[in-house]
């Protein structure tokens, strides 16, 4: 009871200061408007009313500024939730979402799109090829780490850097022969959230799949928070309590690049975020993942 009265008690307090940070960063631009506006703006067009803000600041409100916040506050959910299970998972508070090479991976794809489209199946565009360049990289990285259907953690880490370097190299080759496009895949790679619009979040028959989809990920992660709890232990002790390490470790590491291959997907190669949040809320909550997942992931959106 206590430690959902303590987790409830950080999560109303964190979605407090997520709505708080997005109040005030809707305020900031050339254009002033009042954190009242932009909170009247926000309701009518969410419940259909009427607003007596100028037509000018409901444009820039509803079509720049919230989308660019919103997509914000996505991907700092995701990073942050994949950073948490990451730093579990290896046992290590240092490590981040992108220790598999997924970060890499999507770079590759991204890099690919802009400077050789032509080389990709038809239909795949930027963020397509940058989802899938970061799958393909966590499952390369876990295949070679795998034998005789026993992944140990510490070869999987050497794996994935192994990886990241050579995709690195691959990325710089890449870069070398851009010509023209230079500035585009360099501003890619910085990551950014500039020109974001409400399409980022794919609708698909006014479905918001992206936000469905990152939450389906984390609901997945969460119910295994217990289980990641165990693992803290070691992988021997963890067997002996009853959890299935190798079954466990491959769900948490396949959601945990996924959901990273999602956000990268749509804003580029953006770190710190999945490395020093959950570093932070572990200092605050604890090593429980019951509360450092979902407190972590709303730092992350908050802080992003």
């Amino acid at each position: 009871m206590k430690t959902s009265v303590r987790t409830g008690a950080w999560i109303g307090g964190l979605i407090g200061a997520l709505v708080a940070v997005t109040l005030v960063s809707a305020t900031i631009g050339p254009v002033a408007i009042g954190a009242g506006s932009v909170a009247d703006i926000a309701l009518a067009s969410l419940l259909g009313g009427a607003t007596d803000a100028p037509a000018s600041h409901r444009t820039i409100v509803m079509s720049i500024r919230l989308p660019r916040i919103a997509l914000g506050a996505l991907v700092g959910f995701a990073l942050a939730a994949a950073g948490t299970v990451m730093q579990g998972f290896f046992r290590n508070p240092m490590a981040d979402p992108s220790i598999v090479g997924v970060s890499s991976g999507a770079a590759v794809g991204a890099v690919l799109a802009i400077v050789a489209p032509a080389l990709l199946p038809l239909g795949f565009g930027l963020e397509t090829a940058a989802f899938a360049g970061a799958l393909v990289t966590a499952f390369g990285v876990y295949a070679i780490a795998t034998e005789g259907g026993k992944t140990p953690v510490a070869t999987l880490l050497l794996a994935g850097v192994a990886v990241q370097t050579f995709l690195g190299a691959v990325i710089s080759f890449m870069l070398l022969n851009s010509g023209e496009s230079m500035r585009r895949v360099v501003y890619w790679l910085m990551g950014h959230l500039d020109n974001a619009a409400w399409n980022d979040f794919v609708p698909v028959a006014g479905i918001p799949v992206l936000p469905l989809f990152v939450l389906g990920c984390f609901a997945l992660l969460l119910a295994y928070a217990r289980d990641l709890n165990v693992l803290l232990l070691g992988e021997e002790e963890a067997a002996g309590l009853g959890i299935e390490v190798e079954r466990t470790k491959r769900l948490l590491l396949a959601v945990s690049a996924v959901m990273t291959g999602a956000a990268v997907a749509v804003s580029g190669v953006i770190g710190f975020v999945g490395l020093i949040v959950p570093h932070v809320m572990r200092l605050l909550v604890g090593p429980d993942h019951r509360v450092l997942l979902p407190t972590a992931s709303l730092a992350g959106a908050a802080f992003l």
